[in-house]
């Protein structure tokens, strides 16, 4: 069975996870959340998050694809899924452009993993300070002082 899933984060075109996730699934184009969402980045990583509270933040803008469902076993892992605070939703969203409403699944995060945060809700994730998985275990330039950093000033809205 195909559906839809739309992506805000690392796993938009040329972002570190796409090509991992994402690079087989059929691209649809630029959509965004019908209602607004809480979309930030946090984390020790950096990762943008976005948390299941209709109604605060913004109408987020990403990318919307269709899946096989060997792709979304493969995302279910690459976001741990069935760990605590790792969820996924199904939400409404639009094209940017114009067109019809249709249903999509999303990535989510509880609030409880969003520790530090680095930034003020966005509406469009541009980021670029997330550690990919495969530099974590590594000392990485500029982490302690990008954290120190982000604390005193946050990042305005997208």
């Amino acid at each position: 069975m195909t559906r839809n899933l739309f992506v805000f984060g690392t796993l938009k075109k040329g972002f570190p996870l796409h090509e991992q996730g994402l690079s087989r699934a059929s691209f649809l184009g630029i959509f965004q959340t019908r209602q607004c969402y809480p979309m930030l980045i946090a984390g020790p990583w950096f990762a943008p998050m976005m948390f299941n509270e209709p109604g605060i933040g913004h109408r987020v803008i990403g990318e919307l694809y269709q899946p096989d469902d060997d792709t979304i076993a493969s995302l279910d892992r690459l976001e741990s899924i069935g760990m605590p605070g790792n969820l996924r939703v199904v939400l409404e969203v639009e094209p940017v452009a114009g067109g019809p409403i249709c249903s999509a699944l999303a990535y989510m995060k509880s609030r409880r993993l969003a520790h530090p945060v680095h930034s003020t809700y966005l509406r469009v994730y541009e980021d670029r300070r997330f550690i990919p998985f495969d530099r974590r275990g590594q000392d990485v330039p500029g982490l302690a002082s990008n954290t120190r950093r982000q604390k005193c000033g946050g990042e305005a809205d997208g």
